[in-house]
């Protein structure tokens, strides 16, 4: 008793979750097989005991099958149990998300490392633990194996002749979040550090490369297998160890020795050349950090079907394949070179140093966010980091204010709002493990973004010395040896990271952490003014809504820019609780004379035209918070004029602040004018002008145009301009050839023909010269002395075509053929049908083209023009085309399904995200069936069926254990299509008997009292002190629960039935090497009376550590309580004993029995007392979480009889399992 109390001492401070410290792990695999998609390895973990009598290990396993666990070179038992292999198991007949979402957060917080859990129990030997209190090093050792991984680790085997290299094989690991436990056997969390040496034995053709320095590589006798061994000496947390085998090709860093970069055969001249830039970005990070690149090395690893385009793991970084281009290709380069420094920020913040807890991502991702920013603000200038800025708020804006908040830094107090800070959405965000993937993605926008309001509230300098201090501090205590309490400087928490800021810049941002950090939601204003001009003052009103989904209220700064004919000018205004109305001082009196000199704010003068202006007013533009300061969505109504001056004088500023023309451009949308026309093309002329607002005015002014068809004078809109620009002076209908060396115009002349084909005429129809202008651009395309490929300039100009088309006007019972198509969109598919053949023959970087031409014909099929049919688009989709072209062809298919309420295509889908080798496009396909979903919970529709409903709740519940951002995306579709609660389409439940078919048995319904013996109250009441086992039962068949009918003539003495042939093996290999003896250590059998079962049960709870943490309402306790119901629930009545050993009770009665007083027997009886109040609070806050009365009377009736067998309650055991 007196150990474990010192034990939960311990927990409370970081020490450790764990009663044991880890300190250095060795990752052997010998054997990697491409034909079986099969490793076999063991590991070794050197562990400290941080208590005394450290009787369990629990580590982190999903997949992996394990063959034997030596501790200090003696067999120790061991228990292997996974409860998200299946959320809520099949007895369960409920369908709805609530439910499902609190029982799979209960089952990963059941193996949480952070919480201290695992998959994995492991009993230590008691000779090792009754030695004393000398605190032995224990060394772990398990043998594994992996045979065709669905998770963690992703083979790539073409399907072409020759060898594995010559094919091209090769294996990496891939993963979100910590998902090492899908490949090795670890302690998987990010805050448990230790030392690492690995070692891959491989053909000799292939080469690994894994973290940390390679130390050797040692070839066999007989030459056809070589060993590379590797050694981490920086401590580092399992989830940032990765692997990666094949026949890489291998170019060492020119520029910079210690990095190294591996591609796929053949693709060693892209890499050189996409690789080239990288040590400018290493020099960057370097100098702003003012501190060295923390791994002795670095090595870059490109693989095809990669799960993300940038994974970061230690010292080494996996991207996908196709971010490799050459010199000829202008688009990808920025993309490329972009993923590279993402990749390399993250390296310093998110490998090296690492998290306390989940709550603190957002420190890292931050932080790595905000540097990377830094990045691109020097290399690709201030105008291109100020739009990114601006699209990352507008996106996280619209999300936030969708969804309701996203929340930073969540904290899980004991008060019945904290356990769930984010009520409004349909998952928790307990765990990564249980965010949907487009949630992550802002949250790690919403995490840069706050740092950059911090950068704003202490400046940069602190800002960079806050880094340096957390790296220098990291870096101090990697280089220590073993001093395993050091190690936690390399761990970042919220706490600490604040605590930094505090001390370094003297400045306290609580406010804005309170704000920003401990709560989600946006703000949103709204503004708009009026001139008094016998005050001379600006009245400004700015309002609020913070009432709506995912908004906040905001008080404090808001930064104000008047641009005056004087000048402009900044002001700070405070927002209070509940001031509106706000008056600016104007310097300037109202000029009565037009032409003025206007000064701007860097000092520049320039002439303007004032006669569009109010005669009154000095004011030309008014801007609420231009630095972004806030994460805002401002709204702010001001006169034409005013968006018109703010977009064509900014751009004559020096610093042309790219957003304030991005938000008039978007403005000026609403006002078709002859001045907005002028003011757009103004901007289009302007070379100075940064290209993405050009490109925004493209589309601007063809909107206008559209809105000012019956006005409109001269050609159509940018059609003269194009043809000065980009067209012969003689021959102004053909292209001069292409040269792209001006990025400016290149983009420019990308982007026109797309806006332009959006123009249509007075009949809705896009204007015949028009199309006739697009055609001949491609007519006349000549790239034969461009030094750049055209491929994407050639995609857009498709996709012109496919804008400029509108709906077909149907003549009735028409047949649709391709004679009898309208003239000009026959000259379309014609073009389009040219290319795509084209593209078979040469195809296109990235097949460009490819996917603007299956785009063209889905608009072409929804506008009527030719037959709605998907069967093309299921031909590209299919395994083996390049990854671009199946997601296009997928898109259209999931279009189709919509539009077409096509039952067929929706199961052809689902199949796919079963069945599909890629993960990314198994990815796909559910997030773009969430996007355009085939029906809404709103809607009725043929599709939403029972059929359907068990199908993706199969899905999410065990089709996708193996993959979380899968699960999660499945979860996602299913809140789409059916909401929180039980779906529409289903029958209601019944309410005599619930009759389930695939048990074949009736459950009676919970209102029926059965009879019971004469004390209920006191019956229920006390055995809420019995600890029931939540984890036990939680696993699939595959691992955890073998259930087997018995044969009549196997006698009860036999020990174990024979299982069936096909459970044989997967029973061996959970029970480990005992195959079919008497029972485990923690192993329990029971058998059932009326239904003649015997099951084994895992019994994955400690005597003296049960987990109070998961909630009690884990499907497990369900599911088994549905089992336990058809025994006959007599007092009295004992279950045969099944081996005098497990039973060592007397028989009594009354479960009652099994409370503290009579169990004097057990030594850890005081222990129930400890838990006995805990337990009934928990059963308490259970039944408020379900809707269904029923489940939860259920439960009340039969936890008698489930202490009432010998193999529930606590105070049972197995001698082996005792002390």
């Amino acid at each position: 008793m007196h150990e474990i109390k010192m034990n939960r001492k311990k927990d409370k401070g970081f020490e450790s979750p764990r009663p044991f410290k880890l300190t250095h792990q060795v990752v052997c695999i010998n054997n990697i097989n491409f034909q079986r998609k099969s490793v076999i390895g063991f590991v070794e973990l050197t562990i400290f005991p941080t208590v005394v009598n450290l009787n369990r290990i629990k580590l982190n396993s999903k997949q992996c099958r394990i063959y034997r666990v030596r501790v200090n070179d003696l067999e120790a038992p061991f228990i292997y149990n996974d409860p998200t292999l299946e959320v809520c198991h099949h007895e369960s007949k409920q369908r709805n998300l609530n439910y499902f979402s609190s029982a799979y957060t209960a089952a990963v917080s059941a193996v949480d490392p952070d919480a201290g859990h695992g998959e994995l129990v492991i009993k230590v030997p008691s000779e090792l633990w009754k030695q004393g209190d000398e605190m032995n090093v224990l060394k772990v050792y398990i043998e594994f194996s992996l045979d065709q991984p669905k998770g963690g680790l992703h083979f790539v085997v073409p399907d072409v002749e020759g060898s594995m290299a010559e094919r091209g094989a090769h294996v990496f690991s891939f993963g979100y979040q910590n998902s090492t436990r899908f490949w090795f056997p670890c302690v998987d969390s990010y805050s448990e550090l230790c030392t690492w040496k690995l070692e891959f034995t491989v053909d000799a053709s292939m080469v690994a490369v894994s973290c940390g320095d390679l130390v050797e590589t040692v070839y066999t006798h007989d030459m056809r297998k070589k060993t590379f061994h590797y050694v981490l000496p920086i401590p580092t947390a399992a989830s940032n160890i990765s692997l990666s085998v094949g026949p890489f090709e291998i170019l060492v860093d020119p520029y910079m020795h210690e990095v190294t970069h591996f591609c796929l055969p053949q693709l060693l001249p892209l890499l050189k050349h996409s690789m080239s830039y990288l040590h400018e970005i290493f020099e960057f990070y370097e100098e702003i950090l003012t501190c060295r690149y923390p791994y002795s090395c670095f090595k870059t690893v490109f693989v095809d079907e990669a799960y993300v385009q940038v994974s970061s793991y230690a010292s080494m970084s996996i991207f996908s394949t196709n971010l490799l281009h050459s010199a000829l290709i202008i688009d990808q380069t920025p993309l490329t070179r972009q993923c590279l420094a993402q990749a390399l920020a993250q390296q310093f913040f998110g490998c090296f140093i690492s998290r306390m807890s989940w709550a603190d991502e957002w420190v890292l991702k931050g932080i790595s966010g905000y540097i990377y920013g830094l990045y691109l603000k020097k290399t690709f200038g201030v105008n291109q980091y100020r739009h990114w800025i601006k699209e990352e708020l507008d996106k996280m804006v619209e999300y936030e204010l969708k969804m309701g908040g996203v929340l930073l830094h969540p904290t899980f107090g004991g008060g019945k709002d904290k356990d769930n800070p984010t009520p409004h959405l349909h998952f928790s965000i307990k765990h990564p493990h249980t965010l949907s993937w487009k949630y992550y993605k802002m949250f790690q926008c919403k995490a840069h973004l706050v740092m950059r309001l911090i950068e704003n509230r202490i400046s940069m300098e602190f800002m960079l010395q806050v880094f340096n201090k957390l790296l220098s501090l990291a870096s101090t205590a990697s280089s220590q040896k073993y001093q395993s309490h050091m190690w936690s400087q390399m761990l970042v928490s919220t706490h600490s990271f604040l605590k930094s800021i505090s001390n370094v810049s003297g400045k306290d941002i609580g406010p804005l952490i309170k704000q920003w950090v401990d709560q989600s939601a946006v703000v949103k204003f709204f503004g708009s003014f009026a001139f008094n001009r016998k005050r001379n003052v600006l009245e400004l009103e700015i309002r609020q809504d913070y009432t709506s989904s995912g908004t906040q209220k905001y008080v404090g700064p808001i930064k104000v820019t008047v641009q005056e004919l004087d000048g402009s000018f900044n002001h700070t205004l405070q927002i209070e609780e509940n001031s509106l109305k706000h008056d600016i001082p104007c310097h300037s009196k109202s000029r009565r004379n037009k032409k003025k000199k206007i000064p701007l704010m860097n000092g520049e003068e320039v002439d303007m035209d004032l006669s569009a202006m109010d005669a009154d007013s000095p004011l030309l533009w008014i801007r609420i918070d231009p630095d972004m300061s806030i994460l805002r969505k401002v709204e702010f109504e001001q006169a034409d004029f005013m968006w018109q001056y703010q977009l064509r004088s900014i751009f004559l500023r020096y610093e042309r602040d790219v957003v304030a023309q991005e938000e008039s451009i978007l403005a000026l949308e609403k006002f078709p004018t002859p001045a907005s026309r002028l003011a757009l093309t103004d901007i289009l002329e302007q070379d100075q002008c940064f290209y993405k607002v050009r490109q925004g005015a493209c589309f601007c002014l063809a909107k206008i145009a559209n809105s000012m068809m019956s006005t409109w004078t001269g050609p159509p809109a940018m059609k003269s301009l194009f043809t000065r620009m980009f067209c012969c002076k003689s021959c102004p209908n053909i292209v001069k050839t292409n040269t792209f060396i001006s990025f400016q115009s290149y983009f420019l002349q990308k982007t026109m023909p797309v806006a332009m084909a959006q123009l249509r005429d007075i009949q809705n129809l896009c204007p015949k010269d028009v199309l006739n202008f697009i055609l001949d651009l491609i007519k006349y395309n000549d790239n034969r002395k461009n030094k750049f490929s055209d491929n994407y300039y050639r995609a857009e100009l498709i996709d012109a075509l496919t804008n400029s088309l509108t709906p077909a006007i149907s003549i009735s019972n028409e047949v649709r053929t391709v004679d009898n198509l309208n003239g000009d969109v026959r000259l379309i598919l014609e073009e389009i049908t040219r290319s795509l053949n084209m593209e078979k023959l040469l195809p296109s970087y990235r097949n460009t083209i490819t996917v603007s031409c299956l785009r063209a014909i889905r608009m072409l099929q929804k506008n009527g023009h030719i037959p709605s049919d998907p069967s093309l688009f299921k031909s590209y989709a299919e395994y083996g085309h390049f990854v671009d072209v199946r997601v296009a062809a997928l898109e259209a298919v999931v279009d189709y399904t919509r539009v077409d309420r096509s039952s067929v295509e929706l199961q052809w889908l689902l199949n796919m995200v079963q069945n599909d080798p890629a993960h990314y496009v198994r990815h796909k396909i559910l997030s773009m069936l969430g996007k355009n979903p085939p029906f809404t919970k709103a809607a009725e529709s043929p599709l939403c069926n029972e059929a359907l409903v068990d199908q993706l709740w199969k899905l999410m519940n065990s089709g996708t254990s193996h993959d979380w951002r899968l699960r999660c995306d499945a979860v996602n579709l299913y809140y789409t299509l059916f909401g929180l609660t039980r779906p529409s389409c289903l029958p209601l439940p019944e309410l005599g008997l619930v009759l389930n078919l695939k048990e074949k048995k009736a459950v009676l319904n919970p209102t029926i009292k059965p009879e019971q013996g004469p004390d209920t109250t006191e019956m229920t009441g006390n055995t809420m002190g019995v600890h029931i086992p939540v984890m036990g039962f939680t696993s699939s068949l595959d691992e955890g629960l073998i259930t087997m009918e018995t044969v009549s003539s196997v006698s009860m003495s036999s020990g174990v039935a024979p299982p069936p042939q096909g459970l044989k093996r997967k029973l061996d290999s959970v029970v480990g090497p005992l195959g079919s003896s008497p029972p485990e250590p923690g192993q329990v059998l029971q058998e059932e009376d009326s239904s003649k079962k015997f099951k084994i049960r895992f019994n994955t709870m400690e005597e003296d550590e049960i987990d109070m943490e998961s909630p009690h309402d884990s499907q497990a306790f369900i599911h088994h309580h549905l089992n336990i119901l058809e025994r006959p629930s007599t007092p009295g009545k004992e279950p045969p004993a099944v081996d005098q050993a497990v039973l060592s009770l007397p028989v009594t009665p009354l479960p009652s029995s099994f409370s503290k007083e009579s169990t004097s027997s057990s030594k850890h009886s005081g222990h129930h007392h400890h838990h006995h109040e805990h337990k009934k609070k928990k059963k308490k806050k259970h039944k408020h979480k379900h809707k269904h009365k029923h489940e939860s009377k259920d439960k009340e009736r039969d936890s008698h009889a489930f202490s009432n067998s010998p193999a529930s309650g606590r105070s049972v055991r197995s001698p082996s399992m005792s002390d």
